[in-house]
């Protein structure tokens, strides 16, 4: 079967773990095999056993952020090998995008990337949608590999592993590939993870307001801080107040959400919708309330620019309706 290489920093292993779990049942359908430097065996030559898989697997999954970038050994050693076997026809390239960076002028900025347009994995309002998008494309490509080998037995080494040598077998016998562990999130990580969320939220808001001026001739949105825990949003129309809202991190009743309450307060009494920070065996995220969608948006796992647009579609949608 195709086996697939992550290629990664590891101040993204986080994201590699949560993509490796949506690729599970294609594990599971046998469609695919994956490896990462994270499996090798005690005893192992380290750069030896990646030279192997570099070499000779499938499939290459390049986790691209600025970490990966910053790498000398990921950018230098696996992505030029990676890409040198793609240019030959010896494998498939496909660059993740997982967090904001100047990646298109990279050599790889020629390939088509995960999720859609390129756009980070961070950035999508539902991380879960974002790794499901470049599961298809694993899947994808693994028919095309799979394809490549049945039309020509015995000729084609293209994509194959039988281009290459052998890999050299783990010291310590055979093991499964199933070593991820859940994850610990300490009360400080999630207070953090909430600060910077609301932070976020705060800059998401006051460049929107500033871009919707420009673009809407006869509107004019203003963002203006409370202070370090609050901001109000406005939106006039010729000079008219048309929305308002409060943004604010939960009071004595809502003390540890980020909290969206329609109009201008300096109450943390009242809200329309309110964000919570959940995690999962691997990461944190956000989650809604639904007040504002009618239980919609509850189940979802947003990241921070998931949370920022949920709010910022309460703020705008009154004007966004049919006059």
């Amino acid at each position: 079967m195709p086996s697939v290489f992550f290629s990664y920093s590891h101040a993204d292993e986080g994201h590699r773990d949560q993509l490796e779990k949506q690729l599970s049942m294609l594990k599971r359908q046998g469609v695919i095999e994956t490896w990462h430097d994270r499996r090798i065996g005690a005893g192992e030559e380290i750069h030896r056993a990646i030279d192997d898989h570099i070499n000779t697997d499938n499939i290459i999954l390049l986790l691209i952020s600025a970490d990966f970038i910053a790498s000398d050994y990921c950018y230098d050693i696996e992505m030029q090998r990676a890409m040198e076997r793609h240019d030959k026809g010896e494998a498939i390239v496909i660059p993740v995008i997982l967090r904001a960076c100047d990646w298109h002028h990279a050599p790889f900025g020629k390939l088509k990337a995960v999720p859609l347009d390129g756009k980070p994995i961070t950035q999508w309002p539902d991380i879960d949608d974002a790794f499901l998008q470049v599961a298809k494309a694993v899947r994808e490509a693994a028919e095309r590999t799979t394809h490549v080998r049945a039309s020509a037995p015995g000729t084609q080494r293209s994509m194959s592993s039988a281009a290459a040598p052998p890999r050299s077998p783990p010291h310590d016998g055979p093991r499964s590939s199933n070593l991820r562990v859940a994850k610990t999130f300490t009360q400080r990580d999630k207070d953090q993870f909430k600060h910077d969320t609301f932070e976020y939220i705060a800059r998401f808001f006051e460049n929107s307001l500033g871009e919707l001026g420009r673009r809407n001739p006869g509107f004019d949105g203003v963002f203006r801080r409370v202070d370090a825990n609050r901001f109000f949003a406005t939106i006039y129309r010729d000079g008219k107040d048309v929305a308002r809202g409060t943004v604010y991190l939960g009071g004595d009743t809502w003390g540890r959400s980020i909290n969206y309450v329609q109009g201008e307060t300096t109450s943390s009494n009242s809200l329309n919708e309110s964000l919570d920070i959940a995690a999962d065996d691997q990461t944190l995220y956000l989650t809604s309330m639904g007040m504002a969608s009618f239980g919609r948006d509850r189940d979802q796992k947003l990241s921070q620019e998931g949370a920022a647009e949920l709010l910022w579609d309460i703020l705008i949608s009154p004007l966004q309706g049919a006059n």
